[in-house]
């Protein structure tokens, strides 16, 4: 059985929120680079991805960015964007499946 986009949405996304404190963690201890989980939207997916921290905040700088292990690219719900030897950078595709991830994204501004 597929997930639905709204399940990978809250996957991928919950993925973002542990990473949005590790990279606030990291930032605190003055690292360059941190060990980050991969956001795919597999819910046992353990993979981790060492990223320097300014290159995790140009892809956090984007709400339909994630940051993915290689070979963990699903190609239904997004395209690669970046491609390091470490971890690529997808955006999702699809209006819907955009829209939660922008909605859930930790780092969007709040309605006010």
């Amino acid at each position: 059985m597929n997930p639905s986009v709204e399940r990978i949405a809250e996957i991928e996304s919950l993925f973002r929120n542990v990473n949005e404190r590790i990279a606030t963690a990291a930032a605190n201890y003055e690292v360059e680079s941190a060990e980050f989980y991969c956001e795919c939207h597999d819910p046992a997916c353990g993979a981790r991805v060492t990223v320097p921290l300014d290159e995790y905040e140009d892809v956090r700088a984007e709400s339909t960015l994630f940051v993915h292990a290689p070979d963990h690219v699903e190609p239904e719900f997004e395209r690669v964007v970046d491609e390091t030897p470490r971890y690529m950078v997808v955006r999702k595709v699809g209006r819907r499946l955009a829209e939660i991830v922008r909605r859930l994204d930790p780092r969007r501004p709040a309605a006010g």
